[in-house]
């Protein structure tokens, strides 16, 4: 409702502003732009200002007079912009006939008008020509030197530049009258384009006897010669005609009564008639081509007539323009006081709406307040039932934490013992051979690892609980550093690791818990040795830094590194990198991080090139409490060897036994991996791989069936099934994945990527035992309902790959049926597969060589051949490429138990 009120009043305010401009806005403007030739002549000025007032009438009309200064290129450059500008109506004062016919063109392209005057150009592509006819100004000049000197006179016509139409065609005019009268000679010079007459006229003033009359150009230059005249002493004896008749001071009609000029011819400027003509073009009318202008000849006889007249039209037309200053004043006074009047207006309206608003508010804010009240005393109830809700939750919680805590401390009895019979076991059993003793080793190691991941789950509880107290006393670090490292050297040498320890006081003893550092220890190796590849580097470098008091402890790896987007997460309890294959509790670095807090320290980490962890202590004992400091260790260390991988049982790379099933285990443990073909290898030829090359070492062997662990280093167990369910020479390979995920999702997934079994850890041998064999026996059974129904398997109705498989080879043999050189070499070559493996994919599909499939399919066709056709034995033989009849028959006898000639006898 609110933004409804707002749309209403701003309508209203719009409405009005829009009114306030509707009567300014009732007719379109007009844009006429005027291009000025000259700016500095008495003529062109007042054809300036008959424009300005004729525009100042019709208030529709924008004039913009712009000014070429005598030069032809600034003519061309305004009237670009006033095309540019998009002018309605473009009034040209040309000052050359030729340079601006292209602009002008250009505008008639563009659709804009234009109006020429004073002067013409040499193109009709103008609309309007406004101006008077100057060849009869020169008549009229003529014919009053003729009448003054009754036809017998010595004359210079001072005339203007040719380039102009003035200037050409009123010397044209005086010409023709002049040369009527023989008695009168007439001598031509040009004046300069300021109105002065050039150094030519001084010297025929010097040079001639008698000069009666001067004709100029216009009243500017008669008045400069008659000037040049007056300084000789002629200015008596020489009459001057000039044109324009201009009024006022120094114009033609006043020169006349000044005795200065004889006579000037009136040149009307046609100012207000452009204005006029250039409205009726913006409005489409049509006007005439040629408009001329009035002119007379003014002398001594009507010069102050027509003074006096010209002073009335300029006295009106001042009057005409203090009106128009005066309406304009009242103009804008009206439309200020009806402004206010309408913002008057709208105030009380909106005064009004918003009275009407407030009550209208109030009865609403009324209702909200109500509805308000009853939404805090649903959400106070909600809030409690939360708060109650979260209380169970947390108690709940409290008794799972309490339950796990109890179970673990109940797990660590019966481990202690199991730890403690395996390690009796091992003492009286260490005479009874070498596999009995790796056995035991391999109890003891995993029991041990048990009761770590048990002791790690029991120490986060009490760093949660906040129930750790630093036990801190004096320590050599070196001392204690070697102490740890010296139980990580045999698995360094095993895996070939660059294992160092370098510290640059060996004499620097710091404040420890030597139980909660070893700890940390033992989580930062750990994790290095895991990740470290084979031929790795891992260092701890320790160096003490007095200047910020401080011991840096720092454990680097070249293994594979962490995501850098991760590090700011891997001190989180429970975190997984993202490429972390291993399974782990992910609560070690969270735990190492609590302790190295505890001694008031950092752990900070780096990834670049593998994996750096550093530690920063404090020196001295300042930073701790006084009650955290102990004189002497109690020692409860974890860094014993369970972790590292110890004598496990060695299992070589076995031979293969064509009596014996082969089976690929691929497992990235390698205890479970040696520990399994040791149990499996007497039965199996058992080939293993620790998941970084599996799919090679499938496509490399074709094993009968394939046992794969889920979470793998390179690829995972649901990848690696789907890539050799999709390939042509391991797709008939059964499939048995093992994991330590019960989840149904994991088990869809398995079955989704092509598995065959799916098994959770742990695992019973003999379980695993009785499902390789059951995938073993159905394989069997497949083989032999291929192997007997050859001809079937060309069927559609087949869509295994299996099937697809020997559809595709029985296609080849068929095709190349009567070659008796055809061989397994042609055949795998037609397959695109090599020898070893069209071999290895028939013989675990089949059950048979690739040569006695051969002959058995040839021997399947000749069969049907002897029921259908009438073809002799020797002829069929052939046909199904046998080299001879008698190898043939053999063949066909040693298939079906009867001869090729029995077989068709008993058809018949």
């Amino acid at each position: 409702m609110l933004r409804k009120s707002r749309l209403i009043v701003l309508s209203i305010f719009l409405f009005i502003l829009n009114s306030c401009k509707l009567s300014e806005e009732e007719k379109a403007t007009v844009n006429i732009g005027f291009s000025q030739c000259i700016d500095n002549d008495i003529w062109r000025k007042s054809m300036e200002h008959e424009m300005g007032i004729e525009a100042s009438l019709h208030s529709e009309i924008n004039l913009k007079v712009y000014n070429a200064n005598r030069k032809a290129k600034n003519q061309i450059r305004d009237i670009e912009r006033m095309i540019e500008d998009k002018m309605d109506v473009i009034i040209i004062s040309p000052f050359e006939s030729d340079s601006i016919v292209p602009v002008i063109e250009k505008a008639k392209a563009e659709g804009i008008p234009v109006i020429l005057v004073d002067r013409k150009v040499n193109t009709s592509n103008y609309k309007a020509y406004l101006g008077a006819d100057n060849i009869e100004v020169g008549r009229i000049a003529g014919r009053n030197i003729v009448s003054l000197s009754k036809g017998n006179a010595n004359v210079l016509e001072i005339r203007g530049e040719a380039t102009t139409t003035p200037g050409s065609e009123r010397s044209l005019g005086f010409r023709q009258i002049i040369k009527q009268y023989p008695g009168i000679k007439l001598i031509s010079i040009v004046a300069d384009n300021y109105g002065r007459p050039k150094d030519d006229y001084i010297k025929i003033l010097d040079s001639l006897n008698k000069i009666d009359y001067v004709f100029a150009f216009n009243d500017i230059v008669a008045y400069n010669a008659w000037k040049i005249a007056k300084g000789k002493g002629l200015d008596k004896k020489i009459k001057f005609v000039g044109v324009d008749g201009l009024n006022g001071p120094n114009g033609g009609i006043q020169l006349v009564k000044d005795g200065i000029l004889e006579a000037t011819v009136l040149y009307p400027t046609g100012g207000s008639d452009a204005i006029k003509l250039a409205l009726k073009l913006a409005s489409n009318e049509i006007v005439p081509k040629n408009n001329k202008l009035n002119t007379i000849l003014i002398d001594t006889l009507n010069a102050d007539i027509m003074s006096n007249q010209f002073d009335k039209i300029s006295i009106q037309q001042s009057d005409i323009e203090e009106q128009q200053n005066v309406i304009k004043d009242q103009v804008n006074k009206y439309s200020t006081q009806r402004n206010l009047l309408k913002i008057v207006l709208f105030l009380s309206i909106l005064l009004l709406g918003l009275a009407i608003y407030s009550i209208y508010s109030r009865i609403i804010i009324s209702r909200k307040k109500k509805e308000l009240e009853l939404m805090v005393e649903k959400i106070i109830s909600q809030r409690n039932e939360i708060e109650k809700y979260a209380e169970e939750l947390k108690e709940s919680n409290e008794a799972r934490l309490s339950l796990l805590t109890g179970l673990s401390h109940e797990f660590k009895t019966p481990l202690t013992l199991i730890l403690s019979s395996i390690e009796s076991l091992g003492n009286e059993l260490k005479n009874k051979g070498v596999l009995v003793n790796k056995e035991i080793n391999l109890m003891y190691n995993n029991s041990r690892r048990l009761l770590r991941l048990i002791n790690q789950l029991l120490d986060y509880r009490k760093t949660e609980e906040r129930k750790f107290k630093l036990r801190a006393s004096i320590t050599n670090i070196l001392d204690f550093s070697k102490n740890i490292v010296d139980d990580f050297d045999k698995v360094a040498k095993k895996k070939n690791i660059d294992f160092t320890l370098i510290i640059n006081n060996p004499e620097l003893e710091i404040y420890i818990d030597q139980n909660l550092m070893d700890k940390v220890y033992f989580n930062l190796l750990s994790n290095a040795f895991k990740f470290t590849p084979d031929k790795g580097k891992i260092s701890i470098t320790i160096k003490e830094d007095k200047t910020n008091n401080v011991v840096e402890i720092s454990f680097k790896d070249s293994g594979m590194g962490i995501p850098e987007n991760e590090l700011k997460e891997v001190f989180n309890a429970f975190y997984q990198g993202s490429n972390n294959y291993k399974i782990s509790s992910g609560i070690g670095l969270h735990l190492s991080k609590k302790f190295i807090e505890l001694h008031k320290g950092t752990i900070d980490v780096k990834s670049k090139k593998g994996t750096e962890f550093i530690i920063l202590l404090p020196l001295g004992k300042a930073h701790l409490d006084k009650k955290s400091i102990i004189k002497e260790p109690v020692l409860n260390l974890v860094h014993q060897s369970d972790y590292l991988d110890l004598d496990v049982i060695e299992i070589s790379e076995p031979n293969k036994n064509e009596d014996k099933y082969s089976v690929l285990y691929i497992e990235d443990n390698k205890e479970l991996l040696d520990f399994v073909s040791y149990k499996f290898s007497s039965e199996y030829t058992f080939y293993t791989s620790d998941g970084t090359n599996a799919i090679e070492r499938a496509l490399e062997l074709i094993p009968d069936i394939i046992i794969c662990d889920l979470n793998l280093p390179d690829k995972n167990g649901y990848q690696i099934c789907e890539f050799l369910k999709k390939d042509l020479l391991t797709s008939h390979i059964p499939i048995l994945i093992l994991t330590a995920s019960d989840e149904q999702d994991s088990y869809l997934k398995a079955l989704e990527s092509g598995a065959d079994i799916f098994l959770t850890k742990p695992f019973d041998l003999k379980v695993l035992s009785q499902s390789i064999k059951g995938l073993l026996f159905n394989r069997e059974k497949l083989r032999f309902y291929y192997s007997n129904t050859i001809s079937s398997v060309q069927s559609d109705s087949f869509g295994m790959s299996e099937q697809g498989f020997l559809k595709k080879m029985n296609q080849f043999i068929e095709m190349n049926l009567s070659n008796s050189a055809y061989t397994v070499d042609n055949l795998g070559a037609n397959l695109n597969i090599s020898r070893i493996q069209l071999y290895r994919k028939v013989k675990a599909i089949l059950g048979i060589g690739v040569n006695d499939h051969i002959n058995n399919v040839r021997l399947e066709i000749s069969k049907e051949m002897l029921k259908k056709t009438n073809k002799t034995i020797s002829e069929i033989a052939y046909a199904v490429g046998f080299s001879t009849p008698s190898y043939f028959s053999t063949s066909f006898k040693n298939k079906f138990g009867i001869t090729p000639k029995e077989y068709k006898t008993d058809i018949k």
